[in-house]
C-alpha cells in the first residue's frame, strides 16, 4: 500500500501543484485584463492627446498665418511711408536750395538799396547845397 499510497501522495502533490497553477494562471489572467484595461485608458488618453495637439497645430497654423498677413501689411506700410519719406526730403532740398537762391537775391536787393539809399542821401546834400547857394544867390541881390 506503500506504493499506492506514494502514488496518492504524488498525484495529490500534482493536483495541488495543478490548482496553484491554476491559481497563478487566473491571477495572471486578472492582471493581462487590468493591463488591457489599462492599456485602452491610455490609449484613449493618446488618442484625445493628439486630437489636442492637432486642434492647437491648427490653431498655430492660423496665428501664423495672421501674424504673416499682419507682417506684409507693416511691410507695405513702412513702403509706403518710404517713398513718402524720400519725397519730403526731395522737397525739402528743393525748397531750401530756393530758399538759399531767395537769399542770395535778397542779399543783392539789400546791397542795392543800400547803394540807392547812400545814393539818395548824396543826392540830398546836393540838393541842400543848390539850396543854400540859390539863398545865398537871391540873398545878395535882394541887397
Amino acid at each position: 500500500m506503500t506504493n499506492g499510497s506514494e502514488r496518492l501522495d504524488r498525484i495529490e502533490r500534482i493536483l495541488e501543484q495543478v490548482a496553484k497553477s491554476q491559481e497563478q494562471l487566473a491571477k495572471s489572467q486578472e492582471q493581462l485584463a487590468k493591463s488591457q484595461e489599462q492599456l485602452a485608458r491610455s490609449q484613449e488618453q493618446a488618442t484625445k492627446s493628439q486630437e489636442q495637439a492637432t486642434k492647437g497645430q491648427e490653431q498655430l497654423t492660423k496665428g501664423q498665418e495672421q501674424l504673416t498677413k499682419g507682417q506684409e501689411q507693416v511691410n507695405k506700410i513702412l513702403q509706403e511711408m518710404a517713398a513718402r519719406q524720400q519725397y519730403h526730403d526731395e522737397a525739402f532740398e528743393r525748397h531750401d536750395a530756393e530758399m538759399k537762391r531767395h537769399d542770395a537775391e535778397m542779399k543783392v536787393i539789400r546791397e542795392a538799396i543800400a547803394a540807392d539809399a547812400e545814393n539818395i542821401r548824396a543826392l540830398a546834400r546836393i540838393a541842400e547845397l543848390h539850396q543854400r547857394r540859390l539863398e545865398d544867390l537871391e540873398g545878395g541881390q535882394a541887397s
